[in-house]
């Protein structure tokens, strides 16, 4: 696809690999402005990719385990030799978006957590999320002791090189699992940090078909998933994290999450009676979800990347939210496409 754009058989591009981006657009139309690239802020939704662990396997019950993966995923070492620099950690389950909770909770959001305190983690009232912060030997070295120290709180011990259960005394082993092979782009780096800490990781990668049925089936470890969010949630995200999706083969609930906190805010975001409450609602859900460190989360770019031969014209002011809006909104522009060397 992005040869036959270089070859002037599309006109438009979305450019989703960042690789792509940075290296594979010097080309003669380009340097000649008969190719124009231009980005544009995404800011009509959140989102969350991440590494999902499968709550249903009996080592990822165990909080400290969960941050422990979180620790050894080196998201800044992986964005320079892999991403180019482009990308940003994700830290929300609504990243870019009002509805994305920072800081400590404050006026109604700090009330509608006050109604579940006794369901929720107390951390939410006194500490802010923060992912893990690597990129130098340094802090990657500081980040793999200190997950060695929730896995031996967790009662893992260490043994031939390897974390051995206390539930099982069997070694700790996990299953990364794509259907895409450049999933093993960053899955080898983080099975390589894990196997540091003594935890066996294999990285697999099947055909489409049996990812979906697997994931419909809830038969994984860790996977990577996406949930794209709305600017007005509502009863979608009962099926991304509810206690009744949590055994409903095909719902988004991935992680397997029976959380009556959770189960709670959920409520409190579908029935909300303004907007006002919706964000504080939405809010609270966002630091409680991440205070359980479901996931590990990945990381977001905010714009959409785009490549055009130069024959089209837009509006001077784009629209707030939509991106691009190609074709919408767009027109074809007769003097640009003379300059372009329209093929058709």
């Amino acid at each position: 696809m992005l040869e036959a754009f270089k070859g002037d058989q599309l006109d438009f591009r979305q450019e989703n690999v960042a690789r792509n981006w940075a290296t594979a657009y010097d080309f003669p139309a380009m340097r000649e402005g008969r190719v124009v690239l231009e980005e544009f802020p995404e800011r009509s939704r959140g989102i969350m990719q991440a590494f999902v662990f499968n709550l249903r396997r009996p080592e990822f019950q165990n909080e400290r385990v969960r941050r422990a993966l979180n620790l050894a995923f080196d998201f800044e070492s992986i964005n320079q030799t892999l991403f180019y620099g482009q990308y940003e950690r994700i830290d929300s389950f609504f990243e870019g978006t009002e509805l994305a909770s920072e800081g400590l909770p404050q006026g109604e959001e700090l009330e509608i957590l006050g109604s579940v305190r006794d369901k929720v983690p107390a951390e939410v009232f006194t500490t802010p999320y923060r992912n893990p912060l690597g990129g130098t030997a340094e802090a990657q070295r500081a980040n793999l002791r200190r997950a060695f120290e929730l896995l031996r709180e967790a009662g893992y011990e260490q043994r031939g090189g390897q974390l051995i259960s206390p539930r099982t005394g069997e070694p700790l082993r996990l299953e990364l699992l794509g259907f895409d092979p450049s999933f093993e782009r960053y899955a080898l780096p983080y099975k390589q940090a894990l196997e540091r800490l003594g935890i066996g990781v294999t990285v697999r990668i099947v055909d489409a078909a049996q990812y979906q049925n697997r994931l419909r089936s809830f038969d994984f470890d860790v996977t990577t998933a996406v949930w794209p969010q709305s600017l007005s949630p509502g009863n979608e995200q009962r099926n991304y994290w509810g206690s009744d999706a949590a055994d409903r083969p095909g719902s988004r609930n991935l992680a397997g999450i029976k959380d009556p906190g959770v189960d709670a805010l959920i409520d409190r975001v579908i029935f909300a009676r303004d907007r006002n409450e919706l964000v504080a609602a939405t809010k609270a859900l966002d630091r409680v979800l991440l205070a359980h460190n479901y996931i590990v989360p990945q990381w977001t770019y905010g714009k959409e990347r785009t490549a055009r031969w130069n024959r089209f014209g837009r509006p001077a002011e784009m629209p707030r939210y939509g991106a691009s809006a190609f074709p919408m909104i767009w027109w074809y522009d007769e003097a640009l496409a003379a300059r372009t060397g329209a093929p058709r």
